[in-house]
């Protein structure tokens, strides 16, 4: 497919699209957003400035981010000004959410804030209360975050602002996003790969982005590499990425309102017109380019030095007001340059022309039910997941591969959800064995095909590009505006994402205290391809340690779930496409492995979270003598092969075994709600004997999740303890202490009364690990012994 040029971009230098009457109008809402905006950043009180400015007026510490605010405020009250006059559906996404003022100022003023925070009036008793709690203690935050309405991108981590409004924007045919790209922004990774979203969007389906590169020329104290290069290799940048930019510059206020405006209309005819005419080659998608500069209207010189448009405007502009008692006066007289007293009238109310600028109702971007996705969510019609068992007459002796037959109900999923559930993966919804999704639906493509392509096509509903970052930004905007989806990934390189998964696990965390935050789709990893079976990729693909990382987040946000079986995994993913406002982990294996449990137990046990395996167990309504616990696929076969030696072996000993699903159920309640009562973890675990656990992950993890817990001191875990190549299987295992043989070994080491009387059995154990390692010196493959192994009749 080809790419369709856009129409010839305008020069709007000489542009004059506004009458007088609107242009005073739109210029006198942005500088009573700047005006908001800067009172929000030093003032506690005198907030109309009905008298001069005191020290006790300023906040005595100063917190907030001017530099990037004007020009935000400046994009907002033209955006206000297209959505009335197009009657459009927008919402606003802040890439420089540090510009946070801006947000609640806009908020403020459109009314929203205060139908949200009653408290918040729209008078001088309000504007006090605005002003104050900003980056206040007891207050609200300096950047964009959930508190503020309209928002769904904090911004206060920078890389993600295209993706999220990408992701906002897919299969909401009628949703415009502004995103405003910040240029500090811009030099991120993810930032920089996001601008090839537009080749997954579909015009018929999907609504529309208009990225602005917001050039202010600086970050925190250099200059911004986009803001730097010449305009013309500027442009050629953005228009290989797919993007026909109009650029506006200039610092008169009056000049730049006409070319934003002038911008902005021909942006949004370019869209109307690829959404009307749906062309057959892929559209070259409008975007706008702002120069202006950093601070803009704020103090142009602080103590004889530049500040406006310099790197010195990125936060507080003037400080020192204790020791530099002039610098008051500097303060004043900005503020006093936004002319307050035309703006609000004496009660502090803003003045009625400009009361009507903005939209109303949900069209504000403020109040767009976009934005507070919870609003618009659906539940998702899933088919019945028992319908896609495997049978298990007997546990432990017929194979099948977990992720395949995930897939089949996934594709039925699609099928029933055509318009609201998408599936996100980095190139590897095929080798993560979830190909049956390509029975219903394709890979979103809107770029160029040739033949031998797989499955590509505008309408696909498997979102797939070798960026992790895109795959997790495109979900949580489309989670965040109401829709469901999930996030297939190879285990060690979802760390990409670490920083990611930490801003939307906060922003969870937070929304759960808002009471008009309403609750959106849970964020669903699935993790495959997993650290025992990257024994053909090598080290550089082992590492399971997304889990430490994700379980360091709040409890009531984080849940993690390790399937040992197919049907366990059915009933796991089930639940969790059911859920609301959490990050749900779910690790499964894609290669053959054994089935343990119908359907019928895979529910119990999956709805218990943990469980006693009877069939694997020989204590039969005595205490045990230990305790073999594992969590995990390849963690659980070396568990059952344990138990089957040790009941040859070492007949007499009284062996329980547990097999662990839900992971936090292994803490106390008051540390997580899925935690286990103490009495109910003791009468599984017991409270005196020894437990080896064979775990997935890092083998900490589990001391740390069970280290108030009675027998802890009894607690023996192995797991993965990063020794890894590529090699076999098993060899993995055993490189990692956590193979059948050594779990006997640790069992004859722990039990009291085994003690020198198993010497011989150890002994052997010993010499099954020589013997095996030495096969796969020699024939480059397991022991028939170990590739062949099934629970014993």
């Amino acid at each position: 497919m080809t790419q369709a040029r856009a129409a010839a971009t305008p020069e709007v230098d000489q542009a004059q699209p506004l009458e007088a009457a609107e242009l005073r109008l739109i210029d006198a809402y942005w500088r009573a957003a700047n005006y908001l905006s800067a009172g929000q950043i030093y003032l506690l009180d005198n907030p109309l400035l009905k008298r001069p400015l005191k020290l006790e007026d300023i906040k005595p510490r100063l917190l907030g981010h001017w530099g990037t605010t004007p020009g935000l405020n400046f994009i907002y009250a033209h955006a206000n000004r297209v959505i009335k006059k197009r009657e459009l559906d927008a919402i606003y996404v802040m890439g420089p959410g540090h510009g946070g003022p801006a947000g609640v100022a806009n908020a403020y003023l459109e009314g929203t804030y205060t139908e949200r925070y009653p408290d918040v009036t729209m008078d001088e008793t309000g504007l006090r209360k605005l002003f104050r709690q900003f980056s206040f203690p007891g207050g609200i935050p300096s950047h964009n975050a959930p508190e503020t309405p309209g928002s769904i991108h904090e911004g206060g981590e920078l890389g993600y602002a295209l993706v999220h409004a990408y992701g906002a924007a897919f299969d909401n045919a009628d949703l415009t996003v502004f995103c405003i790209v910040g240029d500090g922004e811009a030099e991120t990774g993810p930032l920089a790969a996001s601008w090839h979203s537009n080749k997954f969007v579909n015009p018929a389906r999907d609504g529309a982005v208009l990225p602005i590169l917001h050039l202010n020329g600086y970050k925190i104290a250099n200059p911004t590499v986009l803001a730097r290069i010449p305009e013309p290799e500027l442009r050629d940048l953005l228009e290989g990425y797919g993007h026909a930019p109009v650029f506006v510059s200039g610092d008169d206020p009056a000049k730049v309102h006409q070319q934003m405006a002038a911008a902005l209309d021909w942006a949004l005819d370019e869209i109307a017109r690829i959404k009307k005419d749906r062309p057959a080659r892929r559209p070259t998608w409008p975007m706008i380019v702002l120069r202006t500069p950093k601070g803009w209207t704020g103090p142009k010189k602080v103590d004889g030095k530049q500040v406006e448009g310099t790197w010195r405007a990125h936060q507080v502009p003037v400080t020192d007001f204790d020791a530099e008692p002039g610098h008051i006066q500097v303060l004043e007289e900005w503020l006093r340059s936004y002319r307050p007293d035309e703006l609000f009238d004496r009660s502090g109310r803003l003045v009625e022309e400009l009361a009507g600028l903005p939209p109303r109702g949900d069209r504000r971007m403020s109040a767009n039910p976009h934005a507070n996705g919870g609003e618009l969510l659906k539940d998702l019609r899933l088919p019945d997941f028992r319908d896609y068992a495997v049978d298990v007459a007997k546990p432990g002796t017929t194979s099948s591969e977990a992720t395949r037959v995930l897939g089949t109900y996934l594709r039925d999923v699609v099928k029933m959800n055509p318009d609201n559930f998408r599936v996100m993966g980095p190139d590897e919804t095929a080798s993560n064995r979830l190909s049956a999704l390509f029975e219903a639906t394709n890979r979103a493509w809107d770029a160029d095909t040739v033949p031998g392509d797989d499955h590509l096509a505008p309408d696909g509903r498997v979102m797939e590009v070798l960026s992790e970052h895109m795959c997790e930004g495109w979900l949580e905007g489309y989670v965040l505006t109401g829709r469901h989806g999930l996030f297939n990934c190879y285990e060690a390189f979802i760390h990409i994402i670490d920083s990611m998964f930490n801003q939307h696990a906060k922003w969870l965390k937070l929304t759960r205290a808002i009471p008009w935050r309403r609750p959106i789709a849970s964020l669903n990893y699935l993790l495959s391809s997993h650290v025992w079976r990257q024994d053909h990729n090598g080290f550089s693909h082992q590492d399971p340690g997304f889990i430490d990382h994700v379980v360091n987040k709040k409890a009531e946000v984080i849940r993690v779930y390790l399937a040992p079986d197919a049907n366990c995994l059915l009933s796991v993913a089930d639940h969790c496409l059911r859920s609301r406002n959490y990050v749900n982990v779910i690790v499964a294996g894609k290669q053959p492995a054994l089935n343990y449990l119908s359907m019928e137990d895979a529910i119990a046990h999956c709805t218990r979270g943990l469980g006693i395996w009877d069939w694997a167990s020989t204590d039969e309504g005595r205490d045990p003598d230990v305790v073999l616990a594992c969590a995990g696929e390849v963690p659980t076969l070396e568990t059952l092969a344990a138990a089957d030696l040790v009941r040859r072996h070492l007949p007499n000993l009284a062996v329980r075994v547990v097999n662990v699903v839900d992971l936090m159920r292994l803490q106390q309640p008051t540390e997580h709600p899925h935690g286990l009562r103490d009495a109910e973890f003791d009468e599984v675990f017991t409270r005196d004997r020894p437990v080896i656990f064979a775990y997935h992950g890092y083998p900490w993890l589990i001391h740390r999740l069970t280290y108030r817990r009675a027998n802890h001191a009894n607690i023996h875990v192995r797991g993965y303890k990063e020794e890894g190549t590529t090699t076999t299987p098993f060899d993995m295992v055993m490189l990692n202490d956590l193979d059948r043989y050594h779990l006997v070994m640790d069992v004859i080491d722990r039990v009291p009364s085994l003690g020198s009387k198993a010497a011989h059995v150890r002994q052997e154990m010993v010499d099954h690990r020589l013997r095996s390692r030495q096969h796969t010196r020699d024939h480059g493959q397991d022991p028939p012994e170990i590739l062949n192994w099934v629970w014993p009749n």
